[in-house]
Order: C-alpha cells, then structure tokens, then sequence
C-alpha cells in the first residue's frame, strides 16, 4: 500500500523529467544498471512514455555518445518489459550491436524480429550491414550471402546507401563479383551508389588483379563521371597496379594525381614504396621516402612496415634489422603494426625465437598487442610445432585486456585438432560461442578438416549440417577438405557422395576437389572410376592439371598397369601441362618395374 502511494506521488512527474533522468543515469558507466532498473518501475506505474520508446531512447543516447553498450545488457530485458518487443525496440537493439560491432548479437535480434512476426526493414539490414563493417576482419562471405538471401525473401528494394553497405561490404569481403552484380542492380533503377562503396570494389578488383576492370570503375565514376575523385580512389587503383607489379602505371597514378591537384597521403606513397621494395629497388623506395619529406609528408611506421613487408615475402627476412636502422635514422618510431609485421616475419621463417623478441620490446615501450599481434604470434609458434608454447600464448592473451577474436579460436581449434583432443576441441568452439563470436567459414572448414584427418567422419558431416542449420552455405574448400579425408583412407564411395551432396548444394566439383576423388578411386583400386572422373572434367570444361595425371599414374602404378602409365604421361604433356618432379618420378617408376618384368 505505501509503495503504491509512493508511485502516484511520482505521477506528478513530467514524463520529460523522467527521460531526462534515465539520459543522466545513463552518462556513466556506474550508473547505468540503476537506469535500466529504473525502467521496469516506470513501466509497471505507468508514470512515463511507453517502455519500448524509453529503451530505444536510451540505447540511441549511448550509441550517440559512443560508449560501447556491453553484451550482457543487450539482450537482459526481462519478456515482462515488452511482450512482444516492439519492432522500434528491436532495431534500438540492433542500432545498439552495430556499434559495440557484435554481429552475432545483431543477427540474433534480426531472428527475433522474424520470430514475432515482424518485417525487418531497411533500417534493421543497415544496422546489421554497418556491424559488419565497423569490424576490423572482413566481413564473412557465407554470413554476407545469407543476409542477402534474407533481405531478397523479404522483397525490400534496397535504398542508395543500403546499396553502397551491401557493395563495401561484399568488396571487403573480397567477392568483387557479388559487389559488382549489386552495383549495376543499383544503376539499373537510376541509384548512384555513394563514392566510397566504389572506392572499396576498385580497392577489391586491384586486390584480385582485375585491373582493367578497376581502371574501367575508375573511368566510368570518376574521370568521366560527376564525382572528383579523391585519393583514397587513386590509392585504390595504385593498389592495383602494385599488385600486378605495374611500376610504369602505378608512377602514372602519382604524376596524374599532381595534375588534377589530388595531394598524395602517406598511404600512396607506402603502395609505390612497397612497389619498389617488391620489384628489389630498394634505392628508389629510399628516394621516395625523401621525396615524402620534400612534399610535407614524414614518413611513419607504416611506411616503413610495407617496407618490411616487401623484404618478408620476397623471403630476405634477414634485412628486418636493416629497416628497424633505417626507422631510427629517420626519427621514427615503430608502433604496433609494424612489430606485428615484424613478428610476422619472423614467424613466417620460423625464428621464434626473434619474433618474441620483437614482442617483448614492444611492450616494453609501452605498446600493448592487439589480437593480430596475439594471433600472429601464437600461429608461428602452431606452425612451428610449439603447440604447448602457442597454448601458453593463448592463455596469456585470455587474461590480457585484449580477448581471442574468431581467428584466435580457429588458430586453436587447429591446434587441438591436430593433437586429437576433442573434448578440448569441443569447449573451444563453445567457449568462442560464449564470448558472442559467430563461427565462420574458416571454422567449420577447420572443423570438418581436423575431424576427417582423424577419420572422424560423423563429427565431420555433423559439422556441416550445423553449418547449414545456421544458414550458412559451405563451401568447396570444406567439401575438398571431406573429400581428401576419404581419399586418404580409400572410402571411395563416400567421397563421391559428397561431391553428390556438393553439386546438389549448388557447387560445382573444382579440379582440386576431382583430384581428390581420383586419388579415393585409386586407393580403392577402382581404376575404371577413376578414369571417369578424368572424362568427366574433359567433358565440363575442368582442365585436368599435373596433379590430376600423377594421381592417374599413381592408380595404374598400384594396380601394376604399367604399360599404361606412359600413355598418361604422353597425355598429360600433349595437353599442355609440364610434368613435375613427382610426375617424372612416377614415369621411371612404371618403366623400371616394366624392364624388370621383361628381365623375368
């Protein structure tokens, strides 16, 4: 009776008196949970807006302000508050997700929307689209083409800058293809996308060395077009031209970019240094570096990292001292990603024992690793075979301010898989499903690998039908990877139902993945077979390689056909492959068991 008395005194409170409380309650974090204890207690009294307003309120002033909303109160509201929750709620919800950048949440309240019978709207795609991109992974490609198929069933005509999301997220996910089918969707109805959608489709068309098309985009958008370009859409065609090694073009690039009055960022003049250390000039990357200067532009750690990057894949991992002089000359100090990429190097050659030194002084001056820092260093050692050190290294990173990502628990799931130890397996993926980490791609393909390496076959083929449960579609490396599994223990049969089940998910059998079933006919003796996944690649357009003729040589080696072998290999050069060691290999082999047999 007093409690009820106590409310209706508070009835005299203005509605915005109460809004304007919970906004205040809501600016510090140790306030916050008496906010959203403040909530049911309006809503039960009736003293303020309705609730669903109240929350979506609240939610969009943390989002504004910046403050990342924690995944425990996203999803904490009791069904009392708001039975059912209010589609304005819900996408409150998912504005929320998009900038704490938790997909998994985001697609969970796109399912609960869908489960009350609500319509996702434009607004409820954008919210998921920019948690996506406001990530710093690329988003998944299996997730992406989900979410598409779902806005498709929903029959939205997507707006201008759902369109440029859905092409910068494609992009980024390095499927220009998808992207550009959802660009000329968008002109086909008078819809410009905006010119960093753009800008990220040439970035991805340069990264896949399709260049002419690149420079086409470039042309149609920009040069021919109504929109200037600026130098983040130069930087994205220069990044082509590196990337197909193109010096001429990509000094072209700078020169044209000087004419139209586009001034060069740092990032230019870091692809046409990484162009010069790719192409072994390291004296022109040094004269650029002083042309950077000249033009107002200090050289930074990034720089310098491209730099190092050039060196590590061109294998002269030994010159990472040489550019770590060349920074302190210059008065530069390194920052987190360039020891990152120097761990990298290190990592990639198996000198361990330098990457944790690099490690160790980047936090002695006062760096703190991220997760690429923790992942890079904890696969090198994988890689390495320390797996007790890279386990170490994973516990390390738990208890640091920086948590595991996806990657991290793919890293790990490897690992334990390649240890056959499967309960450790099975609380990883669980562990990573606490943290609100969607499994990807990467994940499941881990998955089925690990488990049919082991011949674990059911675990495999459950992880797969998981995978389709959430929607996902697998893909031809995971399928492959089942496949190889079968091969390499002869189960012929098997491994051709799952090149069945591949082709009835709408995927087409690769080379790699024929390859592999030849080899499980040919483990299992069955010759004929065999022969008729080679007709059957002749006859879809599937080029066999060297691969697939050394697989056949090995066949009728381990069936002493004999004689036939250097038919196949006569095919094979006819064809246009060049035989490799292990195929010349296999033609001395059958023609020294022929002359011995003679001899007999």
């Amino acid at each position: 009776m007093e409690y009820s008395r106590l409310a209706s005194t508070y009835a005299a409170v203005p509605a915005d008196e109460w809004h304007s409380l919970l906004r205040d309650l809501a600016a510090s974090d140790a306030s916050l949970p008496l906010a959203f204890a403040l909530l049911p207690f309006l809503h039960r009294h009736r003293l303020c807006f309705p609730l669903d307003l109240l929350l979506s309120s609240l939610l969009h002033s943390l989002s504004v302000s910046g403050r990342l909303l924690p995944h425990s109160l996203l999803l904490s509201f009791p069904p009392s508050l708001s039975d059912p929750p209010s589609p304005l709620l819900l996408n409150s919800l998912l504005a929320a997700s998009a900038a704490a950048s938790r997909p998994a949440v985001a697609l969970r309240l796109l399912g609960l929307l869908r489960e009350h019978g609500f319509l996702p709207d434009l607004a409820s795609y954008s919210h998921l689209l920019a948690s996506l991109l406001n990530t710093r992974d690329p988003p998944d490609a299996a997730l992406l083409d989900r979410l598409l198929g779902d806005l498709r069933e929903s029959r939205l005509e997507p707006d201008a800058p759902l369109f440029s999301d859905l092409i910068s997220a494609f992009a980024r996910a390095k499927l220009p293809d998808e992207a550009l089918e959802l660009l000329a969707s968008a002109q086909a109805i008078g819809l410009t996308p905006r010119s960093n959608a753009v800008t990220a489709l040439i970035s991805s068309l340069g990264s896949a060395r399709r260049v002419a098309e690149a420079e086409a985009l470039f042309l149609e958008f920009f040069l021919a077009g109504e929109i200037k370009p600026r130098t983040r859409a130069y930087n994205a065609l220069l990044k082509g031209y590196v990337k197909i090694g193109s010096l001429k073009n990509a000094e072209h690039v700078l020169d044209e970019m000087s004419q139209c009055g586009v001034a060069p960022d740092e990032a230019t003049y870091s692809l046409l240094v990484d162009a010069y250390t790719r192409a072994g000039r390291w004296e022109s990357a040094r004269i650029l570096l002083k042309e950077m200067e000249a033009d107002g532009v200090k050289p930074s750690s990034y720089v310098f990292s491209r730099i190092l990057a050039g060196f590590r894949d061109r294998g002269e991992w030994q010159k990472a001292f040489a550019v770590l002089r060349e920074m302190h000359a210059s008065g530069v100090r390194p920052d987190r990603h360039f020891y990152n990429v120097m761990i990298d190097t290190f990592g990639k050659y198996n000198c361990l024992g330098h990457a944790m030194d690099a490690f160790d002084r980047m936090r002695e001056e006062g760096i703190e690793p991220d997760v690429v820092t923790w992942n890079t260093l904890i696969d090198a050692h994988c890689k390495g075979g320390r797996h007790d050190r890279a386990i170490e290294l994973f516990d390390e990173m738990r208890e640091s301010n920086c948590p595991p990502g996806t990657t991290t628990y793919n890293i790990m799931i490897n690992l334990l898989g390649e240890e056959q130890r499967w309960e450790g397996v099975e609380a990883m993926l669980a562990e990573m499903k606490e943290q609100g980490l969607v499994p990807n791609i990467i994940t499941y393909t881990t998955l089925v690998d690990v488990y049919g390496r082991s011949g674990r076959f059911k675990e495999a083929v459950d992880c797969i039908e998981a995978m389709k449960a959430d929607g996902l579609k697998p893909s031809p490396t995971m399928y492959h990877a089942l496949v190889n599994a079968y091969a390499q223990r002869g189960l012929a049969d098997h491994a051709l139902n799952v090149v069945k089940a591949m082709r009835a998910d709408g995927l087409e059998a690769s080379t790699v993945v024929l390859n592999s079933l030849i080899n499980a006919f040919g483990e299992d003796r069955r010759i004929a077979e065999a022969f008729s996944v080679l007709q059957f690649m002749k006859e879809n357009g599937l080029r066999p390689d060297v691969i697939t003729y050394t697989t056949l040589m090995k066949a009728l080696i381990r069936v002493e056909q004999f004689e036939k072998v250097p038919v196949i290999y006569e095919e094979m050069i006819t064809s246009g492959c060049a035989p490799d060691r292990k195929a010349r290999a296999m033609l001395r082999s059958a023609l020294r068991y022929m002359k011995h047999m003679r001899v007999a």
